[in-house]
C-alpha cells in the first residue's frame, strides 16, 4: 500500500464526484448535504510509466503497481467539533488516515447549492481548519488536565508532558494548527503520536474547478493559493467533471482526451505526485520474469526497511541488497548486461535507497 488519504471538505464542494472519478467507484454524489455518511474507501493503482518500461524489458508475466487508498469522509460543517452534522463521527474517521486531501470548491454553478450560499474558498478552508483545531483543542485540554494531576506526584515525565501540552494548548487556542509545533524531545514526539491530533496530519488542497479553468485557474484558486502560502501547502487543480469522463475511458482514449484538452497529465496523476511529495515517499522496483512490482517507501529509507516492505523476514534477516539504478537498467536492457558492465552494486544495511532503484534482497531466517 502506498498511503491512505482522507478526502474532506464542506458539503457540495465535489468531494464525492472527485472520489468517484479517482476510484471509479460509482458512489452517490447528490446535490444535498451529508450524502456521504459512512466513509467510502477506494484503492487505486499509482500508475508509474517506469514500471511499464521495466516490465517490457523483463518480459514479465505480471505487473503490480503500488497503490493508494482514498477515504471519502462526509462533508463537515461549522460546529462539527461540537457534533453538528454528525461531526464527531466524521472527525473520528479523519484520525485513521495518514494525510488529508481538502477539496475546496472553486467553481460557480447556480444549479449546485453551497452550504453557505456563496463560493468563497478562503472562508471554506477556514471553516474546516477551525473545526479540526477545535477538536484537537478539546483533546489536548482533556489530556492536559489529567497530566497536570499526575504531575503533582513529582514524576519528571509527567511534568515534561504537562509543559509540552501547555505549549500545544496555547498554539491551538490561538487558532493555529498543531503542525507548527516543534517537538523538543523524543518524549514529546511520542506524546504527539499517541494523541493522533487531526491538525498534525499533512494537508493537500484540491481546488475543484470547472473545465474552462482547469489549465489557468481562476480568482478563487488564486485566493486559495495565497491563503495557504503560510502553510507551505500545495494546491492541485482538478476539474471533477473531466476526471469523471477520464475514469470511463481506456488508456489510449485517456491520452487522446487529455491531448484534446491541452493537458499533459490527469488530475489523479497530479494528486498522487503531490501526495508523494507531501508525505516524503518514493518508489523502488523488483524486476523479474514472474513479476515486476513497484514498492512505496519513505525518502531516506535504508535497504533493510525497503526489504521489509516485501516481508518482515526480509528485514529481520537482511544480508545485502543487489541494486541497479533505473536508468542503468533501461540503458542495459536488463539485469544481465548491467551486471556485465559492473553497474549492479552490492549494498549493505546502511545503504539509503534512491528513487527508482531496481533491487534484489539476500536474507536468511
Amino acid at each position: 500500500m502506498g498511503f491512505r488519504c482522507g478526502i474532506v471538505g464542506l458539503p457540495n464542494v465535489g468531494k464525492s464526484t472527485i472520489f468517484n472519478a479517482l476510484t471509479a467507484a460509482g458512489i452517490d454524489a447528490e446535490n444535498y448535504p451529508f450524502c456521504t455518511i459512512e466513509p467510502n474507501v477506494g484503492i487505486v493503482p499509482v500508475l508509474d510509466s517506469r514500471l511499464d518500461v521495466l516490465s517490457e524489458i523483463a518480459k514479465t508475466k505480471k505487473t503490480i503497481h503500488t497503490q493508494m487508498e482514498f477515504v471519502d469522509i462526509a462533508g463537515l460543517v461549522k460546529g462539527a467539533s461540537q457534533g453538528e452534522g454528525l461531526g464527531n463521527k466524521f472527525l473520528g474517521h479523519i484520525r485513521q488516515v495518514e494525510a488529508i486531501v481538502h477539496v475546496v470548491r472553486c467553481f460557480e454553478d447556480d444549479n449546485i447549492v453551497h452550504v453557505d450560499g456563496s463560493v468563497d474558498p478562503v472562508r471554506d478552508r477556514e471553516v474546516i481548519t477551525m473545526e479540526l483545531v477545535l477538536s484537537d483543542l478539546d483533546t489536548v485540554e482533556k489530556r492536559l488536565k489529567r497530566t497536570q494531576s499526575q504531575a503533582k506526584s513529582g514524576d519528571k515525565a509527567f511534568k515534561a508532558q504537562a509543559v509540552c501540552l501547555e505549549r500545544l494548548y496555547d498554539i491551538l487556542d490561538g487558532g493555529k494548527v498543531a503542525r507548527v509545533y516543534e517537538a523538543q524531545s523524543e518524549l514529546e514526539e511520542k506524546l504527539l503520536a499517541e494523541m493522533c491530533l487531526l491538525t498534525t496530519k499533512p494537508v493537500l488542497y484540491v481546488a475543484n474547478v470547472s473545465e474552462d479553468d482547469v489549465l489557468e485557474g481562476n480568482e478563487h484558486v488564486r485566493a486559495l493559493q495565497a491563503a495557504v502560502a503560510e502553510e507551505d501547502a500545495s494546491v492541485v487543480m482538478i476539474a471533477g467533471s473531466i476526471e469523471q469522463e477520464l475514469s470511463q475511458l481506456d488508456a489510449e482514449e485517456q491520452a487522446e482526451f487529455l491531448n484534446d484538452m491541452g493537458m499533459e497529465t490527469s488530475g489523479l496523476s497530479r494528486l498522487v505526485k503531490a501526495g508523494y511529495e507531501l508525505l516524503g515517499l518514493q518508489t523502488y522496483f523488483t524486476v523479474g520474469v514472474k513479476e515486476t512490482r513497484a514498492w512505496t517507501i519513505p525518502v531516506g529509507a535504508k535497504a533493510p526497511e525497503a526489504a521489509g516492505k516485501i516481508h518482515t523476514d526480509f528485514e529481520h534477516g537482511f544480508i545485502r541488497a543487489e541494486v541497479i539504478g533505473y536508468d542503468d537498467f533501461v540503458k542495459c536492457q536488463g539485469e544481465a548486461k548491467a551486471k556485465e558492465q559492473g553497474l549492479m552494486r552490492v549494498e549493505g544495511k546502511e545503504y539509503v535507497v534512491a528513487d527508482g532503484d531496481c533491487m534484489h534482497f539476500r536474507f536468511n531466517v
